[in-house]
């Protein structure tokens, strides 16, 4: 079975773009999204990555299987 990238919507926090990373590597959310508030803190641009992903990645219930 091919792996696709997706947002989730079940556990969803702002547009479930870490969820779908997690779930695509098959970790913890939380460590998702701690890496991202890390990445958002040092680099600064976490913020624009996190918007252009939201807008970039389908949502699961979008992605035909």
């Amino acid at each position: 079975m091919k792996k696709r990238l997706y947002k989730i919507e079940q556990g969803k926090q702002l547009e479930g773009v870490c969820g779908g990373i997690a779930e695509y590597f098959d970790i913890d959310p939380t460590l998702v999204r701690l890496a991202w508030i890390l990445f958002t803190a040092c680099a600064g641009s976490g913020i624009i990555a996190y918007i252009i992903a939201a807008i970039v990645m389908p949502k699961k219930s979008d992605v035909i299987e």
